[in-house]
This record gives structure tokens, sequence and C-alpha cells, in this order.
């Protein structure tokens, strides 16, 4: 009841709100068309999240017309506003048609935001110099970050790259990670 009411007197959060419960039917039918109606007015009201959803609305189709174009203008709205999930789905696309550079820094951008997926990403790229020069200590450094989010999907990276990096190079990438005692134990492992 509080969103359709803040919704009705032009609140984007409210209106993001009220599209969110209409895609999942929340609180009654679900109603697509209805839902990027209320997505569509919070973006109009400065609403990047909503921008975001309603990018991925328009890509998968649910309740318009897939259209990319306006799926890649939303994404970028969202995007450029610092939502770290259209960041990551932004360096997807650019990544996809080899805009390596551009897509790596939106990478970036999640993967400061906390995106661990993004953080892998950018990991990887630092270390084979995909989109950026190779750095080491960088790869590193976003391996260990994402244990940060309870994801230790780069921790084997991060033990291999550590084989052949000095330990100063090492100790570098965890104090910026802020895992020091990782790249201890990195140091350890690797004999």
């Amino acid at each position: 009841m509080l969103f359709s009411e803040a919704a009705a007197l032009g609140v984007p959060e409210a209106m993001r709100g009220m599209g969110f419960m209409l895609t999942r039917g929340i609180g009654g039918s679900k109603d697509l068309v209805q839902a990027n109606s209320y997505l569509g007015k919070a973006v109009e009201g400065g609403d990047s999240y909503a921008a975001h959803n309603l990018a991925v609305n328009y890509k998968k189709g649910d309740g318009v017309e897939p259209d990319r174009q306006e799926y890649l203008r939303l994404l970028r709205i969202a995007a450029r506003a610092g939502v770290p999930e259209a960041c990551a789905l932004l360096g997807d696309e650019l990544s996809a048609v080899d805009q390596d550079a551009e897509a790596f820094q939106w990478y970036l951008r999640a993967a400061a935001s906390g995106h661990a997926p993004a953080m892998f990403v950018a990991g990887c790229w630092y270390r084979g110099g995909v989109g950026t020069s190779v750095d080491g200590v960088q790869a590193i450094r976003w391996f260990l970050s994402m244990l940060d989010r309870g994801n230790a999907d780069g921790i084997h990276q991060a033990i291999d790259l550590a084989r052949y990096m000095t330990a100063d190079q090492v100790r570098e990438a965890g104090r910026l990670a802020g895992r020091e005692a990782d790249a201890e134990l990195l140091l350890r492992r690797r004999g």
C-alpha cells in the first residue's frame, strides 16, 4: 500500500518498487507491461537501479519487445550512475564486441564496488593483459579481494600467480586488498 501511494506521488524509488512487485507478482498478479511502465517512470525520475532493471527486461523481452539499443542505452545510464551489476553487464557487452579497454574500465568499476564476478574478471584481465597492461600485483589484489565477498573462486589463480612474483609484490597485492595475512599464506604456499 505504501509503495503505491509513494509511487502515485512520483517517488522514483517507490515506482521502482512497484515495478519490482509487479514483475514478480508480489502482493498481486504479475503484470510485466505495468511493471515496465513504473520502471520507465522511475528512470525518468533519475533512479539508476530502475534503469538497470528495465534494461534487463529489454534484453530478455519481459513485457516489451527485445530491443538491444534500448537495453544498451539504459545499461549505460545505470552503469554511469555506478550500479555494479550494470557496470559488469556493460563490460560483458563491450568485451563481446572486442572493445576490451573500455570493457576493462567497467569491470574495474564494478570490482571496486564489491562485485565479486567483476573482481575475478579484473584479476584475470590484469594477469593476461586484456584491455590493460599485465600487472600481477593488481591481479592478485582482485583475486584476494573476492574473499571479502565470501567468494574463493580466484584463490587458485592467486596461488599460481604468486609463484612467479617476488615476496614484496605479493605483499603489496595483499596490502591493496586489505588481506595481508592471506598474502603471507600465498608466500608460504609457494615453498
